[in-house]
C-alpha cells in the first residue's frame, strides 16, 4: 500500500474522531449493603497480612460483626426510604434490582450470617492445645494433615483466622446473587460466593481428610453447576440477543421491537429458550440442593467444619432460592405452561426423597442434610404457585428456616468425646438426662423441622402450602404434607432417643460455651417461637417485599 493511501486513511479516521465511552453510573448508595461486605472482606484480607498473629482473631471478629451488623443497618435504611415499594427499580446501568424481594432476602441473609460468625468465633468448646484456646478450624491449612508441620502448628496455637475474611467474600455473593438483574452478574455472584464456601468446607480441625475430601467433592460438583449455568447464560443470550433479564421477558413474550440483524437467525429460536432455561434451572437447582442435584449436601454437609455447615446450609438456601425466584417470575413468566411441570416433578421427588432417605440416616449432620432437602423441596411448592402469595410464603419460610438450620449446627457444636463432636445418633442416646437444657432446645429445633404448630416450620409450611393450593398445585400440598408425616418420624425419633434412652457410661459430654455459641442458639430459638406463636407481621413484611422490580 503506498503511503499516500495510508495517509489518507489515516486522515480520514481523524476526520471521525471516536465518539467518548460513558462512564458508567453506580448508585453506590442503593448497593452499600454488598460494598461494606466486600470492603470488610478486603480489610481481612489486609489484617491478614499485616496484624501480629496474637491480635488476628480479635481484629477479624470484630470487624466481621461490625460490617455485617452496618450492612444490615444500610438494608434498613434502603428499606425504609422505599426502595423495597415504591422506589424500587434497577441499579448499576441494568445489573442489580433493588426492590423489596431483594431487600428482604439480603437482611435475611445478614442476619444469619451475623449468628453463623458467632459459631465460627467460637473457642471454648475444645480443651486447650498447649496453653492456647483453639477453634473449629484447622491450625494451619496449608499442612498435611498428621504432618510434623501440623503438629508444629499446634504447638505454636496457630489459628486459622482467614475463615472470616472468607465468609465476608461469601456474603457479599450472596448479597448480590438474588438481586442480581442479567445473567452475568447472576454467574458472577454465584462463582463470588462458592469459591470462599469450597475453602471454607476443608478446613476443619478435627477430622481433616474427611473435610477435605468433602470439599473436593463440592468443588468438582460446584464446577458442573457452574457449566451447566454459563452454557444455558450462552444459549440464552443467542436467543435473546441480551442477557439483561428484562429483554430476555421482552423476546420470551414476542413483545421486542428492535433486533440485532446480526443475531436475527437465532433471536427467537425456542430451542435455545428451553435448553437455556433448563440449563440455568439445573446450575440452581444444585446450589438449592434438590433432587436429583442433591449428591453434594450429605457428604459436604457431614464433612465440613460444623459451623460452616450452619452457615452454609442456611445462607446458601436463601441466595439460591430468591435468583431462583427472580429467574421464573422475572425472566420466564412467559414460559410458565413450559417449567412447571418440570418443578412439579423436582419438587415432588425432593420432598419424598429427602424425607425417606433421612430415615436411614445414623449420623446427626446426615440427617440434617437430608432434612434440608426435603425442606428444599417444600420452599419449591411455595415457588411453582406464581402468585404474589407464593413469593411472600418462600421469604417468609426461608427466613424461618435460616434461623432454625443455624440453631440446630450450634448445638451439634456442643455434644463432644475425645474425638471432637459426636455426631454419630447413638452417642446422642440419654442426652436429655445428661444435659436436660441442650436436649430441650435442640428438640424444640427438631418440631420446628418437623413443622409442629407453635413453631416457624409450621407457620412457614402453612404459608407456603396454602400458596401452592391457591395456585392450582393441591396434589403438591397432598404430597408435601404425606412428606412432613414422613420426616416427623425421625425428627421425634431423635427427640424419644434424647429423652427416653438410658445414658451410656462412655457417652459424650456437653461443653459449656462461650457467650457466642450461646447467642447463636438463644436467638434460634426465640425466632423459632416469636415466628411460630405471631408469625402475622412477619408474614405481612414479606406480603409487602413480595413484588420484583421488572
Amino acid at each position: 500500500m503506498s503511503a499516500t493511501a495510508v495517509h489518507s486513511l489515516w486522515t480520514m479516521g481523524a476526520a471521525n474522531p471516536i465518539a467518548k465511552i460513558p462512564a458508567p453510573h453506580i448508585e453506590y448508595a442503593q448497593l452499600s449493603p454488598t460494598l461494606i461486605v466486600l470492603g470488610a472482606a478486603l480489610l481481612g484480607v489486609l489484617v491478614e497480612a499485616f496484624v501480629p498473629r496474637k491480635s488476628r482473631y480479635y481484629a477479624q471478629v470484630f470487624l466481621t460483626v461490625v460490617a455485617i451488623a452496618a450492612s444490615f443497618a444500610a438494608v434498613v435504611a434502603l428499606a425504609a426510604g422505599g426502595y423495597g415499594s415504591t422506589k424500587a427499580h434497577i441499579a448499576a446501568m441494568g445489573a442489580v434490582a433493588v426492590d423489596g424481594p431483594a431487600l428482604f432476602l439480603q437482611g435475611t441473609i445478614l442476619l444469619a450470617s451475623l449468628v453463623a460468625v458467632f459459631t465460627f468465633a467460637e473457642r471454648r468448646l475444645d480443651p486447650e492445645a498447649h496453653g492456647s484456646r483453639v477453634d473449629s478450624f484447622a491450625a494451619q491449612a496449608a499442612s498435611v494433615p498428621g504432618s510434623t508441620s501440623e503438629q508444629n502448628a499446634v504447638r505454636a496455637g496457630f489459628t486459622t483466622t482467614e475463615v472470616f475474611p472468607l465468609a465476608l467474600f461469601a456474603i457479599g455473593g450472596m448479597l448480590v446473587f438474588p438481586a442480581a438483574n442479567d445473567l452475568l452478574t447472576l454467574f458472577v455472584a454465584l462463582e463470588v460466593f462458592s469459591l470462599p464456601l469450597y475453602l471454607l468446607c476443608a478446613v476443619a480441625r478435627r477430622k481433616r481428610l474427611m473435610s477435605q475430601e468433602a470439599a473436593v467433592k463440592y468443588f468438582l460438583l460446584g464446577a458442573f453447576s457452574s457449566a451447566f449455568l454459563l452454557f444455558g447464560i450462552a444459549l440464552l443470550y443467542g436467543y435473546a440477543g441480551s442477557v439483561s433479564y428484562a429483554r430476555i421477558a421482552d423476546v420470551v413474550d414476542g413483545t421486542v421491537q428492535n433486533i440485532d440483524p446480526a443475531l436475527a437467525s437465532t433471536m427467537g429460536n425456542d430451542a435455545l429458550l428451553l435448553i437455556g432455561g433448563a440449563m440455568i434451572l439445573m446450575g440452581l437447582l444444585f446450589k438449592v440442593g434438590a433432587v436429583p442435584f442433591h449428591m453434594w449436601t450429605p457428604d459436604v454437609y457431614q464433612g465440613a467444619p460444623t459451623p460452616v455447615t450452619g452457615f452454609m446450609a442456611a445462607a446458601t438456601k436463601v441466595a439460591a432460592f430468591g435468583a431462583l425466584l427472580r429467574l421464573l417470575y422475572v425472566v420466564l413468566p412467559g414460559m410458565r405452561w413450559d417449567w412447571r411441570p418440570v418443578m412439579w416433578a423436582v419438587a415432588i421427588i425432593t420432598m419424598l426423597g429427602g424425607a425417606i432417605v433421612a430415615i436411614t440416616q445414623t449420623d446427626i449432620k446426615r440427617l440434617l442434610a437430608y432434612s434440608s432437602i426435603a425442606h428444599a423441596g417444600f420452599i419449591l411448592a411455595g415457588v411453582i404457585a406464581t402468585t404474589p402469595d407464593g413469593i411472600s410464603s418462600v421469604l417468609f419460610y426461608l427466613a424461618a428456616y435460616s434461623f432454625v438450620t443455624i440453631g440446630a449446627f450450634a448445638v451439634v457444636t456442643l455434644v463432644r468425646d475425645a474425638g471432637g463432636e459426636a455426631t454419630h445418633l447413638s452417642k446422642w442416646a440419654g442426652l436429655g438426662r445428661r444435659s436436660p437444657l441442650v436436649a430441650a432446645v435442640f428438640a424444640v429445633f427438631l418440631l420446628a423441622f418437623a413443622g409442629i404448630p407453635l413453631t416457624s416450620g409450621f407457620s412457614g409450611k402453612f404459608a407456603v402450602f396454602k400458596a401452592a393450593a391457591d395456585g392450582g398445585a393441591g396434589a403438591l400440598v397432598v404430597v408435601g404434607v404425606i412428606s412432613s408425616a414422613i420426616a416427623a418420624f425421625f425428627y421425634i425419633r431423635v427427640i424419644v432417643l434424647m429423652f427416653f434412652s438410658e445414658p451410656k457410661a462412655d457417652g459424650p459430654t456437653v461443653a459449656v460455651p462461650s457467650p457466642l455459641t450461646m447467642t447463636t442458639i438463644g436467638m434460634g430459638v426465640a425466632v423459632t417461637l416469636v415466628l411460630g406463636v405471631a408469625p402475622q407481621y412477619f408474614l405481612d413484611l414479606a406480603g409487602q417485599a413480595s413484588v420484583f422490580v421488572r
